[in-house]
């Protein structure tokens, strides 16, 4: 029988440039919500969150990337990788289930804009 709650990392990506970002974990995960509802809860949690530094909080988050699953491999970029977008981002509308979350996966939360950006010139400023 699958688990319905799972325990979920979310690594807030505020530059790719520069490296920075921000591991957070969330447990007890409905599996079964929405990407959309998961953005907005998160979005919410941030919001709030005590000794989260305020430029993650007022951040304009709005894509999910699996960068890492339970017992899976793990890629060698820094922040998150840049393959494999039309498997790993996960769609708004779709489960968190359905789009491959399970227990203990990593997501990155970005902003597709600065992620594009990026990835057509991957260069890391530090």
């Amino acid at each position: 029988m699958m688990c319905d709650r799972a325990v979920l990392t979310v690594r807030l990506v505020r530059s790719f440039e520069h490296r920075n970002f921000k591991p957070l974990v969330f447990k007890d995960v409905n599996l079964d919500q929405t990407v959309d509802e998961f953005i907005s809860f998160v979005k919410q949690d941030i919001s709030v969150r005590a000794g989260l530094p305020p430029p993650f909080r007022k951040f304009d988050y709005d894509t999910l990337k699996i960068i890492h699953q339970a017992h899976g491999a793990k890629t060698n970029e820094l922040v998150m990788s840049l393959e494999d977008d039309e498997k790993l981002i996960l769609r708004e509308g779709c489960r968190l289930r359905a789009c491959g979350v399970a227990n203990e996966t990593e997501l990155a939360f970005f902003k597709m804009t600065d992620y594009i950006k990026f990835k057509a010139d991957p260069h890391s400023e530090w």
